[in-house]
């Protein structure tokens, strides 16, 4: 029997990042030691009090079916939540999701039709691309890897890339894979061109709570975006809580309630002791604090090592990641980097930007030491 697969499969590819770790997993079955700088978790475990509240609320009896949207405790606690951050939402006007990437693909699959324009600002995460070819959407993208990675300096590209066919343009800040943190000033141009030419703009916020030094801005609380922002987090980075799967989005209740129905026909609901878990989180301070200053730290030895082998890099202002000037073909770069000196990065071809490597400094010091030590010993910096 032969298989006929739809287009909306065929024509996107499966997760670079994904691809890498399994690599790396499988070097690790042979009983090679792997520096895997290509994961983008923490490396630190679940706090211990969200741990608890998950496993109480099994106990509890929180095992059942939940309203499609989520617990209602968890959107008053997430409402209040995005209140602090200056973005003013109703509990119907946020969805509970099984991870952000979840949130993400109901939004598209919500407002994205064939032959619509999405815009992305690359180097932008891999799954964006997937997602607005699944629906059917056209891609235009826009290069900010001479403005070393920033949008402000980069504003002009974009008014050149976005029209009044622009259906949706999406802002990942901090970003993955750079770890730029967008200006205010870069935010009010968006702005200025989402009013212009009336254009929904995904705000991906799912690193928001990992910065250093700076305050981003949640590009829904501008005058003018309230109404053409959608906003999505998630609990995966800050609290560490990758595998529990656990994410949520809010916008205008006319997409929650469009997006709700895909939400309610696939997923059903996030998981239901989870949420209860989630609850937890919001309210957990202390170990982000830790992780974060730990995080820092991470960033700026990798710099340090990195300049001692003469490689500059653009300075990460958030999340946990970094990128990498490689050789033109990144990915033969990549390929042996895990190959000759057993260390798995991801190429940056995969972003939209091919001459990089994304480096994730979610790792110990130690290894992040061994890591670059390999790749300079092998001749890859």
């Amino acid at each position: 029997m032969t298989m006929e697969f739809t287009d909306r499969v065929s024509r996107v590819e499966p997760s670079a990042t994904l691809a890498i770790s399994a690599l790396a997993t499988e070097l690790e079955n042979e009983g090679a030691d792997v520096v895997d700088l290509s994961v983008g978790e923490p490396d630190f475990p679940t706090p211990e009090n969200i741990v608890e509240a998950g496993k109480a609320a099994m106990d509890a009896g929180h095992t059942g079916y939940t309203t499609s949207a989520g617990i209602l405790e968890l959107r008053e606690a997430i409402a209040d939540k995005l209140a602090a951050d200056g973005l003013e939402h109703t509990t119907d006007e946020i969805i509970v999701t099984p991870g952000a990437k979840q949130a993400l693909y109901e939004i598209v699959q919500a407002l994205v039709e064939d032959g619509d324009e999405v815009v992305l600002l690359d180097p932008a995460w891999v799954s964006y691309e997937a997602m607005v070819k699944m629906a059917g959407g056209d891609l235009t993208r826009v290069d900010l890897a001479e403005t070393d990675f920033q949008l402000e300096p980069a504003l002009d590209d974009l008014a050149a890339a976005v029209s009044d066919e622009t259906e949706l343009l999406v802002v990942n800040s901090p970003s993955n894979p750079t770890g730029a943190v967008y200006s205010d000033a870069a935010l009010e141009g968006v702005r200025d061109l989402a009013v212009e030419h009336d254009i929904t703009v995904i705000s991906d916020e799912i690193y928001k709570e990992i910065t250093y030094g700076v305050e981003p801005t949640s590009l829904g609380t501008l005058e003018g975006m309230a109404d053409r922002t959608v906003t999505v987090n998630g609990f995966s980075k800050a609290y560490s809580m990758t595998g529990w799967r656990l994410g949520y989005f809010a916008g205008p209740e006319e997409l929650i309630d469009q997006a709700g129905k895909l939400h309610s026909h696939s997923v059903s609901s996030a998981v239901n002791f989870v949420q209860h878990a989630g609850l937890e989180a919001l309210e957990t301070e202390e170990p982000v604090a830790e992780m974060v200053d730990a995080f820092e730290d991470r960033r700026d030895l990798v710099i340090d090592l990195l300049d001692d082998h003469g490689v500059d890099v653009a300075e990460p202002e958030g999340a946990f990641y970094m990128m990498l000037p490689v050789d033109e073909d990144d990915q033969a770069w990549c390929e042996g980097a895990i190959e000759d000196a057993h260390v798995a990065t991801v190429p940056g071809s995969a972003f939209g930007t091919p001459g990089y490597a994304r480096i994730s400094y979610a790792a110990s010091e130690e290894r992040l030491e061994e890591g670059i030590e390999r790749l300079a010993e092998e001749g890859y910096l």
